[in-house]
């Protein structure tokens, strides 16, 4: 499997001993692959044993499921592109499963914001994405997310979380506006730290 490099095609195809399988990369899929590795009340087995149905259409029954355990990593670190050190080492015998990567304090979530993604995507692109479920390719929904436009309601969003408070001697209404917006765009799970 190839990186997003425009001169290539991109490249689903992966060989697990000898057999290749093509890689289900449609961003809805990957997104909900995203629910299942963020999904506590999912054992590590049915996790294994769904994420690679889910990308390989193929659950791998002829492996133990150390060796399937071992697949499944691979493919989401590449899929994912994670390094070693973003790694938690925490599955069913001790090995090591991928994490998705965090900034410091989380700005966006791609299943809370989804409306506004939605309606950015629309507006910016003329893309529905409803539509392109099962089409669109993830690391071009990654690569169109990240073009989005400042005046985009998602990224819009993001500003309003990310807006330090105005301090200062007549900014006390400038103050409990802003205050406002974030608490109707705030994460769920999410504390507000900012001080009154």
């Amino acid at each position: 499997m190839a990186l997003f490099d425009l001169a290539y095609p991109l490249d689903d195809m992966v060989e697990i001993d000898g057999k290749t399988y093509e890689l289900n990369m449609a961003f809805d899929n990957i997104l909900r692959l995203i629910d299942l590795l963020e999904d506590k009340e999912i054992d590590p087995i049915t996790k294994i044993n769904t994420g690679l149905k889910m990308l390989i259409d193929d659950t791998l029954d002829e492996y133990s499921i150390e060796k399937k355990d071992e697949i499944f990593y691979s493919l989401i670190k590449e899929i994912f592109k994670i390094d070693e050190e973003d790694i938690q080492p925490t599955d069913i015998d001790g090995n090591p499963m991928p994490k998705m990567p965090e900034d410091t304090k989380k700005t966006y979530d791609l299943k809370q914001d989804a409306e506004y993604i939605y309606a950015s995507f629309m507006s910016d692109y003329g893309i529905d994405l409803f539509e392109m479920q099962g089409k669109l390719h993830w690391y071009k929904f990654k690569a169109l997310l990240g073009g989005l436009t400042e005046g985009s309601k998602f990224l819009r969003v993001i500003e309003i979380r990310t807006m330090e408070l105005p301090k200062g001697k007549g900014m006390e209404k400038e103050r409990q506006r802003i205050k406002k917006l974030k608490e109707i765009y705030k994460l769920k799970d999410q504390d507000d730290a900012e001080d009154d």
